[in-house]
């Protein structure tokens, strides 16, 4: 199974790529821990990237793409994987499409969780909370300030990816403001298809 998990801040992408990763016996690749680890190992695209990181500058798709590449080529990813805040522009997600194609593999499916953004501030507010009483730690981007922004930054860079993918008939969608329960049936059933 090879998975994009969409949808923005808060949106429980997180918590479904668990589930996912469980079910399905894959990865769930984060692109900054990829990042960091072909950095650490010395790949060629992870020098490429320290050489960039260390100058201030921010990776190209490109190399985030390069990373991708040689990511899941490793063992773990023989049965699939799940990219979950990757890709985060249309430009990327044609770039990793190219990529797929050059290594003769396609995606098996790119499900959006689809929710009301004003029902996420709520809900961000609400962990707040409950993490406070628990005795926790807030995120540092979880305040009403922060959330917005990466709302904000959201709508204009990673939305349309959706509309990408919808265009090329692939993008799938879920209701995300459901019960945690209730989302992971419905991805259930529309990664059946």
């Amino acid at each position: 199974m090879r998975l994009i998990l969409l949808g923005p801040p808060g949106a429980g992408k997180g918590t479904q790529s668990a589930r996912l990763e469980k079910k399905f016996g894959i990865p769930q690749l984060s692109t900054g821990d990829m990042l960091r680890a072909a950095v650490k190992a010395g790949t060629p695209v992870g020098l490429k990237a320290k050489a960039v990181m260390e100058s201030g500058g921010l990776v190209s798709d490109e190399i985030v793409v390069g990373i991708i590449a040689d990511r899941i080529g490793e063992a773990d990813c023989a049965k699939g994987f799940i990219l979950d805040g990757f890709p985060r522009t249309v430009a990327q997600a044609k770039a990793l499409d190219a990529m797929l194609t050059h290594k003769g593999m396609k995606l098996d499916a790119v499900v959006e969780l689809v929710v009301d953004e004003k029902a996420l501030v709520a809900r961000m507010e609400n962990r707040v909370k409950e993490t406070l009483a628990a005795g926790g730690t807030v995120r540092a981007d979880d305040n009403p300030e922060a959330f917005a922004k990466r709302l904000s930054q959201y709508r204009e860079q990673t939305a349309p990816v959706s509309g990408h993918y919808k265009s090329v008939g692939e993008l799938r969608t879920v209701d995300g403001m459901a019960a945690i329960d209730d989302v992971t049936a419905q991805l259930d059933k529309v990664l059946a298809r």
